[in-house]
């Protein structure tokens, strides 16, 4: 996989900060400000993302981590901007000569780079989100998400919204990581509709990642068989998946961020990945000593989430935001799978 399961379409709004060209880096760094804290500790963070982050929401929300970690323990920080796998190496360099107290890097595109400079220093920290490198490393911090939770209340509000009795899901690849996606949602819409049936469509080709076109088709097959309710994870195919469900009348549920305005009136909710609450804490963790080990962000730690359980819904321009009994209904479930009285598989487990 060359790409993460992100879209080009975000629509939250969080301050990156200002942006500067970065000294022998293919890339840009965003040094220290007054949101990042004054250094007065002496303590530094440093942040490489694995693309750049102009209107990128899932890697602004990293930014916002990182900076609201350096507010917090007094201390600066910079961000490493790549565009490509050359930059990427080149970014990891300069940030471990740097010598940051912790380096974050978001993404599995850097879980090779952060085995090879872990074992080439082990006295630096590595905070690594969204992925993990295969073997353990005492100085390397791992973060990732149980996205299925929250794409599980996606499929519950499915459930108690769809007419058909049909939904189904657009994934990117058909791979245990991405059906986290698709089984989830066919689940919770079983809970709350025992009925239902479900159908998983895969984008596939040369392109996965980047296809809407190919997404768009795939979203109006399964619309054409029936389904009325759309998981749409095909990263920057979500375009297309949004664009098929609003031509037909049908409805669909974005990822990572609020993506409703993209499609008022079609996209119903989001399953949210909260990159800078994972940032944020794990920083704090490994500052505490804590290091060398794996924490997993859900619904009770608040990594993962919907937009319709979020503050602000009313104003959201999610569809979700007109049916307060179903928010309601999947509160209760959201409570049941926080105390542990549900569990939600996992299909990459």
């Amino acid at each position: 996989m060359s790409k993460r399961l992100r879209t080009a379409l975000r629509a939250a709004s969080v301050a990156t900060g200002a942006v500067l060209l970065a000294t022998g880096c293919n890339a840009s760094a965003s040094k220290s400000d007054p949101a990042s804290g004054s250094a007065g500790s002496g303590k530094s963070f440093v942040l490489v993302t694995p693309d750049a982050v102009a209107q990128n929401e899932f890697l602004k929300l990293a930014v916002a981590g990182v900076k609201s970690a350096a507010k917090a323990h007094d201390a600066s920080s910079k961000v490493y901007e790549s565009t490509d796998d050359a930059s990427r190496q080149q970014n990891v360099k300069a940030a471990v000569n740097a010598s940051p107290d912790v380096i974050v890097l978001i993404g599995f595109e850097f879980a090779d780079l952060a085995a090879q400079q872990a074992e080439a220093g082990p006295g630096q920290q590595f905070l690594l989100v969204d992925s993990c490198t295969t073997k353990t490393y005492e100085n390397v911090t791992c973060a990732t998400f149980r996205e299925q939770e929250a794409v599980y209340l996606a499929g519950a509000e499915a459930g108690l919204l769809s007419r058909s009795g049909k939904v189904g899901a657009v994934d990117v690849l058909d791979t245990p990581q991405f059906r986290r996606y698709s089984e989830p949602f066919a689940a919770g819409a079983k809970k709350t509709a025992s009925a239902t049936k479900s159908t998983t469509r895969f984008v596939g080709g040369d392109s996965p990642f980047n296809d809407a076109a190919r997404a768009k088709e795939q979203a109006s097959s399964l619309i054409s068989g029936g389904v009325d309710h759309i998981m749409a994870a095909a990263a920057a195919g979500n375009y297309g998946v949004f664009e098929a469900a609003q031509a037909k009348g049908a409805f669909a549920y974005g990822v990572d961020v609020n993506q409703c305005s993209a499609a008022e009136g079609t996209v119903v909710d989001n399953v949210v990945k909260r990159t800078d609450v994972a940032v944020e804490k794990g920083i704090g963790t490994i500052l505490s000593g804590t290091t060398g080990k794996t924490v997993s962000y859900g619904l009770k730690e608040g990594g993962m989430s919907l937009t319709g359980l979020e503050d602000g819904v009313a104003d959201s321009g999610c569809v979700i935001a007109e049916h307060t009994d179903v928010i309601a209904e999947v509160k209760k479930l959201r409570e049941q799978i926080v105390t542990g009285k549900l569990t939600v598989d996992d299909p990459a487990a």
